[in-house]
């Protein structure tokens, strides 16, 4: 073995920060790609590519919504928008990556309003959502769905 390994001096402690670096989980880089649950577990939310952002859209429901499956956007301020099926409406929206967070727009079907928002991976299996209005948030954790 050599004798990197067996001793403990700076040469030995420089390998283990490089090797604990390379191992680290690489969810800080990760796109925030994928399928995920919300925080109140009713709805999937499918983030992918869209254009130049990404977007995420509603696409499936957990637990069935008081309108049933085929509940429409009925609070949307856009009343062009209002009988759109809330399955498959975007969201998020416009979301482009800023250092370590990615920033775009989250969309509330229940009030029809649309805030600000921060989305972060928190771990491989958690996506941080924040809902901004000026200096105030509220943050939700999303769980990757199976």
């Amino acid at each position: 073995m050599p004798t990197i390994f067996r001793k403990s001096g700076p040469l030995a402690i420089a390998a283990a920060m490089i090797a604990s670096a390379v191992s680290a989980p690489a969810f800080a880089a990760d796109p925030i790609t994928g399928r995920w649950m919300t925080e109140e577990r009713d709805a999937v939310v499918t983030v992918a590519k869209c254009g130049s952002t990404y977007c995420g859209r509603l696409s499936k429901y957990l637990v069935t919504p008081e309108g049933g499956v085929d509940q429409r956007d009925v609070n949307n301020p856009n009343p062009k928008l209002r009988k759109r099926k809330l399955l498959g409406t975007p969201l998020l929206s416009g979301f482009k990556k800023d250092g370590n967070v990615w920033r775009g727009t989250i969309y509330d079907p229940r009030n029809g309003k649309s805030y600000r928002s921060v989305v972060r991976r928190k771990s491989a299996n958690v996506l941080e959502v924040k809902g901004c209005i000026g200096p105030f948030c509220q943050t939700q954790l999303w769980r990757k769905a199976s």
